[in-house]
């Protein structure tokens, strides 16, 4: 006797639908908590011991210390008011004074308390002042001063990673379509120049495009003195970042192509792209399907190392071109021993990176269909 398939009920799939739609969601919900608390527990291992590293285990603590006890010592010998107390009286008042001082600051505690109130101070950049270095706005807070230089490293970092991101991926899937043209070959043999970093490409630029042509800026954010229309302003700060942003990408850009023409020719040599082609499908498919998303994941992590290296490296092409952001103030902390922006450069560019690796990990659930979300995901 036959039996016959019942019809589902009405709305049961629907139903169905939305508690796949709600249980992939909390999968992810839970995959991004996950990796949000191992970079924060990262970040926080690595705060801690720039701090350790750079207070010298307490020696720093107690430059400070010293320094207290001469600027009080002096303060109180100078001021007139105290010109009449005897030797003792004047020596019991320098030691309340600097006791006082001390303890304002925490120097009174022992290194371990005050060390992790210093990592609680840096996670949440309450970095206290800076020993010699000022904000443009006149101001001796770590915070402002670093947070006025932030924008400035973005702005160059994320333009040059982007058109290096993008434009590398089209042009290597062109080579990949072309493979031992005349250009595939120029890309090859001009790969290794992606060893030279970039401010080496910036001081020949500048010489070049600045020094003889005078085409371009020498350096800088913006044209001295600024436009007062928000229309120049912004030609102006896309005049003076051309250089930059060419450096870095011309620093980089020949190897990632190299390296990503190679991962597609790789992926377009398999069997489930002939039967693609076999199929019929238009060559844009193939490309898009069965090409390129295979290879993203591989992609994003190279690119994500490439912006990691750049993140390390623009200490000294920004200098180069005087641009105004973290790696230049952190050359000039360095020449100055500044610790306190010393240490804060360090934890912002802690918080950037942790930042890139915690979004590649996003991409590659999104990308890559091998990346397990939720429980017993790597």
């Amino acid at each position: 006797m036959s039996t016959e398939t019942l019809p589902a009920p009405a709305g049961s799939m629907p139903a169905a639908k939305k508690s796949i739609a709600n249980s992939a969601f909390a999968r992810m919900a839970k995959y991004t908590a996950v990796r949000v608390l191992t970079m924060a527990v990262t970040v926080t291992i690595g705060v801690y011991l720039t701090i350790l590293i750079a207070n010298m285990g307490g020696y720093v603590d107690t430059i400070m210390r010293n320094e207290i006890r001469d600027g009080t010592t002096q303060a109180i010998l100078a001021n007139p008011n105290f010109r009449n107390l005897t030797p003792e009286a004047k020596q019991e008042l320098i030691q309340k004074k600097i006791a006082a001082e001390e303890a304002r600051l925490g120097l009174d505690q022992p290194f371990a308390i005050r060390s992790m109130r210093y990592l609680v101070n840096g996670l949440t950049l309450n970095l206290g002042r800076a020993l010699h270095m000022t904000s443009d706005h006149g101001s001796k807070e770590v915070r402002l001063i670093l947070l006025e230089r932030l924008p400035a490293t973005l702005l160059m970092t994320g333009t040059s990673s982007l058109i290096l991101f993008f434009g590398s991926i089209v042009i290597a899937l062109s080579l990949s379509r072309n493979y031992g043209n005349w250009i595939d070959k120029v890309v090859i043999a001009l790969s290794p120049t992606s060893s030279v970093p970039p401010w080496f490409y910036g001081i020949f630029f500048i010489l070049i495009f600045a020094a003889i042509l005078k085409v371009l800026p020498f350096g800088g954010l913006v044209d001295s003195p600024p436009p007062t229309n928000s229309f120049d302003y912004g030609l102006s700060v896309l005049k003076h970042l051309i250089l930059p942003v060419v450096s870095v990408i011309i620093s980089s850009v020949f190897l990632s192509i190299y390296n990503w023409r190679t991962f597609f020719l790789i992926f377009s040599s398999e069997d489930y792209v002939e039967v693609a082609k076999a199929k019929g499908l238009p060559p844009r498919d193939v490309e898009r399907r069965y090409i390129l998303r295979p290879t993203l994941p591989t992609i994003i992590t190279n690119f994500a190392l490439l912006v990691i290296t750049l993140w390390t490296g623009f200490t000294i092409t920004e200098t180069v071109f005087v641009w105004p952001g973290l790696g230049i103030t952190l050359f000039r902390a360095i020449g100055a021993y500044d610790t306190p922006v010393i240490v804060g450069s360090t934890i912002i560019y802690a918080y950037l990176l942790a930042i890139t690796v915690f979004l590649l990990d996003i991409f590659y659930a999104l990308v890559d269909p091998r990346v397990k979300i939720g429980s017993g995901s790597s």
